[in-house]
């Protein structure tokens, strides 16, 4: 059943508790891996029934290519199969998909199923899934300044906000983090200056409806300022960036 609270736009997770799900198993790191995806299907049906109009996803890290070979390769064969299995599922649900992060060091076949996906579900309108993949925080940021510099613009806080990877999107509200772990890990640093942060002790396989509810319900009970103090909100209601 759906959190009886209104859901925030824009909620992005960080994926976190795979290997240790499967390692508590006594199951290859692979296995935990394929069950978050499972996790994922169902985060995404329980977000578009709540509302939510953009779920961002950090899938794999720019870091995370200094993991076992074993596991990298296992993660870029599992990502081809989800491609293949789940978007013509999300295209039916209405919930379009975009890929954020570098392109450049992915191989031509994978770079051409991350375009289809995004080309199958351009039509859809219920809710946006961008799916953090090979991305990092300072790399969207200094790509965003590079840009910037090579085009010979001012590089402002405005400048670089509509530079910035996810630009198509207004700023998170809420950020969950799974796997008991308390930091950002290099995800959305630019974009998660005002967001929410909560953080929960679910492994990302275990996080089910009731963990989003109640990680909505603790969005609800915060107090989002901005930088103003209480008194002022009423008056000054503040603006999130890309609202």
């Amino acid at each position: 059943m759906a959190s009886p609270l209104p859901a925030p736009e824009h909620i992005a997770i960080v994926m976190d508790g795979n290997g240790r799900w499967a390692k508590r198993r006594f199951l290859p790191r692979l296995a935990g891996h394929k069950q978050g995806v499972d996790a994922l299907r169902r985060c995404v049906k329980a977000c578009a029934e709540r509302g939510v109009s953009a779920l961002t996803v950090f899938a794999f890290s720019s870091e995370n290519w200094s993991r076992p070979a074993d596991e990298v390769s296992g993660l870029m064969e599992l990502l081809a199969r989800a491609i293949g299995r789940e978007v013509p599922q999300l295209a039916r649900d209405g919930i379009r998909v975009r890929f954020v992060g570098d392109r450049a060091s992915l191989s031509a076949h994978l770079r051409a199923g991350l375009e289809q996906a995004e080309a199958q579900t351009a039509h859809c309108q219920l809710m946006l899934l961008n799916i953090c993949f090979n991305y990092g925080g300072r790399w969207d940021i200094a790509q965003a300044a590079a840009g910037l510099a090579a085009r010979g613009e001012a590089i402002t806080p405005e400048s670089l906000d509509a530079a910035m990877a996810l630009s198509h999107v207004r700023d998170p509200d809420l950020l969950i983090r799974t796997g008991g772990e308390m930091r950002l890990s290099n995800f959305l640093l630019w974009q998660a200056a005002y967001s929410e942060l909560v953080f929960s002790d679910k492994l990302w396989p275990d996080f089910d409806e009731a963990a989003l509810d109640a990680a909505i319900a603790a969005y609800h009970a915060r107090e989002r300022r901005f930088g103003l103090i209480s008194e002022q909100l009423a008056s000054e209601p503040p603006v999130l960036a890309r609202a």
